[in-house]
């Protein structure tokens, strides 16, 4: 069952290009601290940005030195069928754990709509398929029923990381799902709440910075000590935060760079921090002992 900690891992870039000394150094990072899977090419990798010759070679790599040791989501949806269907039957050629597929963007597809369309994406690439509900960037937020109904007729998909921020509407998907498909928080904020009504992890963009206390939150929630993990959530909340106080994966990337991991580069339109927020996030990283 899919469940527990996945970081939604950041692409380092140098000079331009996909760094791949730094990509490993983070894999290996998450390997040794607990994380449960590893998100690649998802909106925190700024897979946006990406060719699609980049997309092939980072996912050839990580799949490689990840080998095994953790479970592997690749994010393969677009807002253009023929080409999420490609990206799909990639990711199970590659060997994949799990496919996210986020609703697609810019189109505003109706309800309907997206039954339909993640429907023959279920029905036509037998793997583990994750639905991806993020409705601040894409414009269109699919809502229980429409979920509820796809789960229904599709053993394969398997998941929901649920980012539109409204506990509500991930309570109704968690109460009417069938057994055996997991909600998973997209938003770090929301993590606790969301396990607390039934929900199974995280897919998590903190996690890239602390990957120990963010596993170690999850498994304490899952296990159902749910006061330890309430205290858990509150020492995570300034971190959590703080990594979106400008738009992700900004915050991530800095804080990996102020962290000496990564090198502090975007692909435009992405851009540095601004200064006072920079500032402002260098202060929560100290008071985590992250950076002196």
């Amino acid at each position: 069952m899919l469940k527990g900690s996945f970081v939604a891992l950041v692409t380092p870039f140098k000079k331009g290009e996909v760094d791949y000394s730094a990509l490993e150094s983070l894999i290996d990072f998450h390997l040794e601290n607990g994380t449960h899977g590893i998100l690649l090419l998802g909106t925190t990798g700024e897979a946006a940005a990406l060719a699609s010759d980049e997309r092939e070679a980072l996912l050839r790599f990580a799949i490689n030195r990840i080998d095994g040791k953790t479970k592997v989501m690749i994010g393969t949806g677009t807002n253009n069928l023929r080409t999420t269907l490609r990206n799909t039957s990639r990711a199970k050629e590659l060997g994949a754990d799990y496919a996210l597929v986020l609703t697609p963007y810019y189109v505003k597809p109706t309800q309907a709509g997206m039954v339909e369309y993640f429907g023959h994406i279920a029905s036509t690439v037998d793997m583990p398929i994750v639905i991806y509900n993020v409705p601040g960037r894409t414009g269109v937020n699919i809502l229980p029923p429409a979920v509820v109904e796809i789960a229904r007729a599709h053993a394969n998909v398997v998941g929901i990381k649920e980012a539109s921020g409204n506990v509500v509407q991930a309570t109704q998907i968690v109460r009417d799902a069938p057994e055996g498909f997991s909600v998973m928080s997209g938003e770090d904020a929301l993590n606790f709440p969301l396990i607390a009504i039934g929900g199974m992890g995280t897919i998590s963009v903190t996690a890239n910075v602390v990957p120990k206390l963010m596993s170690e939150h999850i498994e304490t929630a899952l296990s159902g000590d749910m006061k330890k993990a309430a205290e858990q959530h509150r020492h995570l909340q300034p971190l959590n935060s703080a990594m979106f106080i400008e738009t992700n994966p900004i915050p991530a990337k800095e804080s990996l760079a102020m962290m000496g991991m990564i090198e502090n580069e975007f692909r435009l339109p992405m851009c540095n921090l601004q200064a006072a927020n920079r500032e402002a996030l260098a202060k929560v990283l100290r008071s985590y002992g992250l950076i002196k």
